[in-house]
């Protein structure tokens, strides 16, 4: 027999387990054009026994699923960079774990990183492969399939039963993709959280008993955080609403007050200016007789024009010549409109960075390239997204400006320019599920975790690890 016909033939998917880590099955991309192998894992945390350096991890392991988890310890053998399929290097722990496929078993080395946004939860590098397998690209599942059924058996009880906090997510439209993925991620942590809808709370201002209640007279006081997620034209009774919350004890994610001051553009600008920031340059007037004194202030044309009470990423305009400036600023004020004539940056070829800030910390990343014929990205028309390396000095700019605005979570938005990062916007509402798309990041953790912290509440799984750690 050849070394060729002892060698297992696997098609380009298949059903695998990981039996020392709980996984009964997991499916596998088989790729020998990925030199290492890689499991999904999040809530990743490292910890010692003795000496020795161990990590904890939960794992999805099913695909389209997050509710079902798999809580995982193993022994450190590694910390490697690696090199994900977008280009951004990561580095991440490294385990040795027993692979079990068909009727072999043997040990294969894997990394640990958040794969939620791929299409499969593991991915089987050629390392593994070496010596032991072939692929068949045009096969799958060689080693049988896994019916429903089968994969129900194989995780009983790995649903997280509520026994965490009560949140409530306070916004307009429960089936928005970003207001699924936060509720997802809360309740994969075990936690229960309801959403309701802003424009159908209503309060009770009393020096004794103030307090807040939902349609058909339900009180709304056992309820341990909000999250709120304000649309723009909801501001003044939103930023209200959270104010009362507030107000009889309850936490909110952002403050009514960071979010009066990221909604209000020019304030938020003279915060951030204040503080040292940096922003392109910028002009405001009230009078339209101003006209060409603003347009110079920002360096003439062309020139942006922004509506200051404009929703995220509209309202925005630009003007390629001085006279379409003109029309543009004296149209606007003509129907009493508010609004910023800032100086456009040429070099920017349309692309702009969302940095993703949760905790005085930027979580996730992305360049957005405008659609032709626009000149500027954002994210309520079509666009293009990519992963991005930001500089230091990016990241810091990011922190602060949440931080000055005061914002727990803030989508901040930067161009590059010659003269260095400068900041465009603050959001306090940011979307969510097209960052985690692009980057694999899981940013909704990422919120609901900073309210965990907030309120000192700590999963069993941290609380084992702390005790483990102290032996």
């Amino acid at each position: 027999m050849s070394d060729r016909d002892s060698k297992l033939i696997v098609g380009s998917e298949e059903w695998c387990a990981l039996p020392l880590l709980g996984i009964p099955a997991v499916k596998a991309r088989v790729d020998s054009g990925a030199r290492t192998s890689a499991i999904h894992a999040f809530n990743i945390k490292s910890f010692k026994r003795g000496v020795i350096p161990w990590v904890s991890f939960e794992v999805h392991p099913l695909q389209g699923n997050r509710r079902t988890i798999v809580r995982c310890e193993a022994q450190v053998v590694d910390k490697r960079v690696v090199k994900s399929s977008s280009g951004i290097a990561e580095k991440r722990y490294v385990i040795r774990t027993p692979l079990h496929f068909a009727d072999q078993q043997w040990e294969i080395e894997l990394t640990l990183t958040n794969r939620d946004s791929m299409g499969y939860r593991m991915l089987l590098g050629r390392e593994a492969m070496i010596g032991r397998i072939l692929v068949d690209p045009a096969a799958g599942f060689l080693g049988g399939q896994i019916a429903q059924e089968r994969l129900d058996q194989h995780y009983p009880g790995h649903v997280p039963g509520k026994s965490g906090l009560r949140l409530a997510l306070l916004a307009s439209n429960p089936e928005l993709a970003s207001n699924q993925r936060i509720m997802e991620a809360a309740e994969e942590r075990g936690h229960s959280i309801s959403f309701y809808d802003i424009k159908q709370c209503y309060m009770k201002l009393d020096p004794e008993t103030p307090e807040v209640h939902y349609r058909g007279g339900q009180v709304l006081d056992q309820i341990d955080a909000v999250i709120p997620r304000i649309r723009p034209d909801l501001t003044f009774y939103g930023c209200a609403l959270v104010r009362q919350f507030e107000g009889i004890g309850i936490y909110s994610l952002n403050s009514a007050e960071a979010i009066g001051h990221s909604r209000d553009k020019l304030y938020s600008l003279q915060l951030l200016l204040r503080s040292g920031l940096q922003i392109p340059v910028s002009g405001f007037a009230d009078s339209p007789i101003e006209t060409d004194e603003l347009i110079d202030m920002v360096n003439g044309a062309p020139l942006v024009v922004k509506l200051l009470e404009g929703p995220q990423g509209r309202g925005v305009v630009l003007a390629e010549t001085r006279k379409a400036g003109e029309s543009l600023i004296n149209a606007f004020k003509s129907l009493q409109a508010n609004l910023l004539v800032q100086e456009y940056i040429r070099e920017a070829e349309g692309r702009d960075l969302r940095l993703f800030v949760v905790d005085g910390k930027v979580v996730a990343a992305m360049e957005r390239h405008a659609a032709a014929g626009d000149f500027r990205a954002n994210l309520n028309r079509e666009v293009h997204a990519t992963t991005v390396k930001i500089t230091p000095e990016e990241k810091k700019l990011a922190v602060k400006a949440a931080r000055v605005t005061g914002l727990k979570v803030a989508g901040v938005d930067i161009i590059r320019s010659r003269k260095g990062p400068l900041l465009l916007e603050v959001n306090s509402s940011p979307r969510i599920n097209d960052i985690e798309e692009v980057t694999g990041k899981d940013v909704a953790g990422a919120m609901i975790s900073a309210i965990e912290k907030q309120l000192g509440w700590k999963r069993a799984l941290a609380v084992a690890i702390e005790t483990d750690a102290q032996h």
